[in-house]
């Protein structure tokens, strides 16, 4: 069973038409009670970074989610949902992430290397370029157009917990992971196979039902 988090922000519907495509069963939940005891999570999010991490503590979800990632429960973290995984944002102020992973959320420059102006934010399809290819999350994903949304991109330091990149004026990355903690930048319910590929794999190979 696979629960969804709930906090008000998240892309609720595509995601759990994507899960029943896949016949994955699932739960939502707005409080941590409602989805106790799944064997995997994911964590959507469309919006800003600020009013995420303040709905997640309303919600109760912040303790939560560090608790199921302690314990070595598998999270799914989508588009903004990724973004929070990481230790701060620049987005209307510094503002603390869940701290998952080393890094922080920068806005796109919008000016390239050579001083040229590009559009922000980064919106359409986009190729892949995958770094770790025999990470279960990977399997039979390749170097696919997947569909990215989004202004703010993750800073990190830390190379191995890129699985896969792509390039907007810059290395965006766009699949992060370590251990049971994943997470894509793109939305996986919106890239047709691909991302179906990475809902499949995350829902049936990293979590045990």
């Amino acid at each position: 069973m696979i629960g969804i988090i709930d906090y008000g922000m998240g892309n609720l519907f595509s995601v759990s038409k994507a899960l029943e495509r896949l016949d994955v069963p699932y739960m939502m939940g707005d409080r941590p009670e409602k989805i106790e005891g799944c064997d995997g999570y994911i964590l959507p999010g469309v919006g800003a970074f600020p009013d995420a991490m303040k709905a997640l503590d309303e919600h109760g979800f912040i303790p939560f989610i560090k608790e199921k990632a302690a314990s070595g429960v598998p999270i799914y973290g989508i588009c903004l949902g990724m973004q929070l995984l990481f230790e701060a944002s620049e987005e209307g102020g510094e503002t603390e992430g869940l701290g998952l992973f080393p890094g922080k959320i920068v806005k796109f420059p919008g000016v390239d290397d050579q001083g040229r102006n590009y559009k922000v934010p980064h919106m359409g399809w986009n190729k892949l370029d995958i770094h770790q290819p025999n990470q279960p999350l990977m399997t039979d994903v390749g170097n696919d157009y997947v569909y990215f949304v989004h202004s703010f991109v993750v800073q990190t330091e830390d190379e191995s917990i890129l699985y896969a990149t792509a390039d907007y004026h810059m290395e965006v990355p766009a699949i992060i992971g370590r251990d049971h903690v994943v997470a894509s930048q793109f939305h996986p319910e919106k890239s047709g196979k691909p991302g179906m590929q990475l809902l499949e794999n995350f829902c049936k190979v990293m979590v045990k039902q």
